[in-house]
């Protein structure tokens, strides 16, 4: 498997580009034996015009700012990809992989990420068992209601927006290991995903 540095890393991201985490914590754990996942946490890159690039993405944390509503909250957020990465891989450490999306990201597919980020911004996330029941209620094709929302919904959310996804499932439906090489999200548009690159900080 590919290894990067997070400088290379960073470089290189592109919207619509994914970061996967995995972790050793009891929640962490819990998560991916739940769902039956090789990660817990999934962030998609936003990088437009002049901005450093951008993860979005919800957690439980409020430790970093949210650059869309220059605040510190929990739940959906928008934040600096190397602030984020570096809280993940630090704070919480977990260990990070980058997969490249292999798609041509229109102005019109960036318009889709902006509404819903505005759209979905400080949605708040929710707690261990309410997140396994919104994804066990998503399996079974059933929405779950909007106002608690966990990170790969999100993703999975923002990738319907852009036309990635065809949105014939629910966004519950998707858990953060559905993002990673092994699953089939049967990406629209002629897009792919690359294979897990390692990034070490």
């Amino acid at each position: 498997m590919t290894q990067l540095t997070l400088d290379e890393a960073v470089d290189l991201t592109r919207t619509g580009d994914l970061w996967l985490f995995r972790g050793r914590s009891t929640a962490d754990h819990a998560i991916r034996v739940l769902t039956n996942a090789p990660v817990n946490h999934v962030g998609m890159a936003v990088v437009l015009d002049d901005l450093p690039p951008l993860m979005w993405h919800a957690e439980l944390g409020k430790g970093l700012m949210d650059v869309w509503t220059n605040s510190h909250h929990r739940g959906v957020q928008l934040h600096d990809l190397r602030g984020a990465v570096e809280q993940w891989t630090g704070r919480y450490e977990q260990q990070a992989w980058l997969r490249q999306l292999d798609a041509t990201v229109t102005r019109e597919m960036e318009d889709a990420v902006l509404r819903t980020i505005a759209r979905l911004d400080g949605t708040p996330f929710p707690a261990t068992a309410k997140l396994i029941g919104r994804w066990a209620r998503g399996r079974v094709r059933r929405p779950a209601p909007a106002e608690l929302t966990y990170c790969a919904e999100v993703v999975a959310a923002t990738y319907t927006a852009m036309g990635l996804l065809d949105g014939s499932r629910p966004t519950n439906y998707y858990d953060p290991g559905k993002f990673w090489s092994g699953d089939d999200l049967e990406l629209r548009r002629g897009a792919r995903l690359g294979e897990e690159i390692r990034v070490v900080t």
